[in-house]
């Protein structure tokens, strides 16, 4: 059976995105999943490190993680409509890691329950969500410019035409 996109086309037409064999736009696509990739294993160290002493951020944060593993695959696969949705929720996330980086850093003082992790190690590692969602934006926001969904079609040279106007047929 083939693909709803296959089926809406005529016989003997064949799509190619012209854009998608550039080195450039490669690499941007590369780099865009291994930035949605880090920002969620970052998230999650510092979730995981953090759990006994977080509070109510915790299904936010699982949550962003599934999240940025999902857009991650559907990046991979040329899909040009999540990177606008990849940079909203870095946008996000960045301020959340600016705000609570800080936070870590203070609970050195005596009174505080210390998490798993170190609560220096884990604020530094939140102060490092800030510069990789930034990266992710800009990233992101060019891989959008680039034009993953530009599609070319053209006719299959072993399908020859009907002389009376019939759908092409194979030769």
């Amino acid at each position: 059976m083939s693909a709803p996109e296959e089926q809406d086309r005529p016989r003997g037409t064949i799509i190619t995105h012209p854009n998608r064999d550039k080195a450039v736009v490669q690499a941007t696509r590369a780099t865009v999943i291994v930035l949605l990739l880090a920002s969620a294993a970052l998230v999650l160290i510092v979730t995981i490190g953090g759990w006994g002493v977080l509070q109510g951020m915790i299904p936010v944060q699982i949550l962003y993680v599934i999240v940025y593993v999902t857009l991650a695959f559907y990046a991979g696969r040329w899909n040009r409509g999540v990177l606008p949705v990849a940079s909203a929720l870095a946008v996000l996330l960045a301020i959340f890691a600016a705000v609570a980086g800080p936070g870590w850093f203070a609970r050195d003082k005596t009174g505080f329950e210390q998490p798993p992790i170190d609560a220096g190690v884990l604020g530094l590692l939140t102060l490092l969500i800030v510069p990789v969602q930034i990266l992710l934006v800009a990233f992101a926001m060019r891989g959008f410019q680039q034009g993953w969904n530009v599609e070319l079609e053209r006719r299959d040279p072993a399908v020859q035409p009907d002389l009376y106007g019939a759908p092409p047929h194979p030769a």
